[in-house]
């Protein structure tokens, strides 16, 4: 018998979906405002990873309970860290899938998928993304495919889909785009297949590509020289993670990966803009500034860590600042108008430097390049921290950073290009055997350690602050977990049963705080009990 919808049963199905506002450019600025949304892949523009919600305290966190968890289909660990506005969760599944969720009970409102095309390559990398951006009534997600989707938030439908890169010689897209007045940012993946970096631009209503910038020169163009022959081609330099924007200087702030090959023999000089941050500016693509924490690097310390905007007291002067915590072992301030190299410490165990310079160039100490016995270097190839965000808590000034404690033997091996296939020249033994790792907070001020809390292995999950006095973090080991963010002094923990690598993130609804978290293959929703 054919059914059909009567208006009251209409109306009925209407009221159960949250109604969807306009997520304008004006409202990101504006977060986090206390509202409880949370807007972009870091929370807000300054990418501090710190929520003004403070109904979950030091006081009573030890009343924290899971709320409701949700387990998308699909296979593999979720490093998806949630967007929330307007009633509604977003969040990525397995590579090329995005859910709407309602936030009451994670109840699934629309799922979107495409499937994975046979033979996609993720070299240098897993079948992961970490998430959404949100802008007017769309989401946009990358595809492993090097595809940049655009989706209807309400419904899911696709709105418009634009071919980034080719993906059959390496390219990939893992990390959330960021969404800036009327564009779409997106970086790519691939540094380990010999491809040559960029990121992107593109107009948010229809998908035309507005400007791409390279991030290893060619020939003519500035900083060419620091590449020889045509080493360039091949260079690496990619966008994997997301970058930052300062609305009042109209910059955007983006990190680059490592240059190819891991093996420098061919690659003689700086090898510029790899292992760098750049300053754009967002209308055109133009570079203003950067800053590149690892010249030549040849150890695969990839500088796509989350750049931080923060403002401090430093020296006794007002300072606009970029702060950054590196693959390499050291915690970088910048002044993030010029670029100006304002202060830099280690945070890890390091032991290819001596120092930095007046300049923030690294003193490289002898002997640390890989060798074919093998050269015995801290940080690991996988860096001193790595995709897993810090947090910033500007209360109190403490910057709080992911760290892992882990050594390598690096060998040298040759390294020939062929398209679609590893392009390294490099291999490395990790020191499993005596890896830790801990959560460390630092006084931006002083760049002294405030504390240190030790976790059994080196993590991948990043770390969320609260106006709450909280620091919150996730270990390989599956356990989730609140600290005192003045001294580090562990308060709650849940067994979540899946290893953690993703980034926290904290929501209100209806007058309660949330603390959300991917975990193993399902997502976790907190609250108090």
């Amino acid at each position: 018998m054919k059914r059909t919808l009567t208006a009251a049963t209409l109306l009925a199905v209407i009221l159960l979906v949250p109604m969807q506002a306009q997520v304008t450019f004006s409202r990101i600025v504006a977060a986090p405002d206390g509202s409880g949304e949370w807007l972009t892949y870091s929370g807000s523009y300054r990418s501090i990873r710190f929520s003004p919600l403070k109904q979950i305290s030091v006081e009573n966190v030890a009343r924290l309970r899971p709320a409701w968890v949700y387990q998308p289909p699909g296979a593999g660990t979720l490093e998806t860290t949630p967007i929330v506005a307007d009633g509604r969760m977003y969040i990525t599944g397995p590579p090329n899938s995005v859910m709407a969720l309602h936030l009451d009970s994670g109840r699934p409102l629309w799922k979107w998928s495409r499937p994975i095309a046979r033979g996609a390559s993720t070299l240098g990398f897993g079948r992961v993304n970490r998430g959404v951006a949100l802008l007017g009534d769309k989401v946009y997600v990358g595809t492993i495919e090097g595809h940049l989707v655009a989706l209807d938030a309400r419904s899911g439908i696709e709105r418009w889909d634009a071919a980034v890169a080719d993906n059959t010689v390496g390219y990939a897209i893992t990390g959330a785009p960021l969404a800036i007045d009327g564009k779409i940012l997106v970086g790519i993946s691939g540094g380990e297949a010999g491809v040559r970096g960029f990121l992107d631009a593109y107009d948010a209503a229809t998908g035309k590509r507005l400007w791409r910038f390279w991030t290893i020169p060619e020939p003519g163009q500035p900083h060419a020289e620091s590449w020889p022959r045509e080493a360039w081609k091949h260079g690496g330099a990619t966008t994997w993670l997301t970058g930052s924007y300062d609305p009042e200087l109209k910059l955007v702030y983006w990190g680059t990966g490592n240059p190819g090959p891991w093996n420098g023999e061919t690659r003689e000089g700086d090898n510029l803009y790899s292992c760098s941050l750049l300053a754009l500016d967002p209308e055109t693509g133009t570079l203003k500034w950067h800053f590149q924490f690892t010249p030549h690097d040849v150890h695969d310390w990839d500088a796509n860590q989350i750049p931080m905007l923060i403002d401090a007291t430093v020296d006794g002067r007002e300072r606009h600042l970029i702060a950054t915590a590196n693959r390499n072992g050291f915690l970088y301030l910048l002044d993030r108008a010029t670029g100006e190299f304002v202060r830099g410490t280690a945070f890890a165990k390091q032991t290819w430097a001596s120092g930095l310079d007046a300049h923030g160039r690294p003193l490289v100490l002898p002997d640390v390049e890989p060798n074919e016995t093998g050269a015995l270097v801290y940080p690991s190839l996988q860096g001193a921290t790595n995709w897993g965000n810090p947090a910033y808590d500007p209360g109190s000034g403490l910057l709080v950073v992911p760290v892992r404690e882990m050594g390598s033997l690096y060998f040298k091996a040759p390294a020939e290009y062929r398209a679609g296939t590893y392009y390294t020249g490099m291999s490395e033994r990790s020191l499993m055997e005596e890896a830790t790792g801990a959560i460390r907070a630092f006084d931006v001020k002083t760049g002294q350690q405030a504390w240190s809390f030790p976790l059994p292995s080196p993590p991948w999950a990043g770390v969320l602050s609260t106006a709450g006095g909280l620091v919150f973090g996730g270990s390989n080991e599956g356990n989730f977990f609140a600290l005192d963010a003045t001294t580090g002094k562990p308060l709650w923990q849940f067994q979540t049963g899946g290893g953690i690598e993703a980034g926290p993130m904290s929501y209100a609804a209806d007058g309660k705080q949330y603390v959300a978290v991917a975990a193993g293959r399902a997502l976790f929703v907190f609250a108090l009990d």
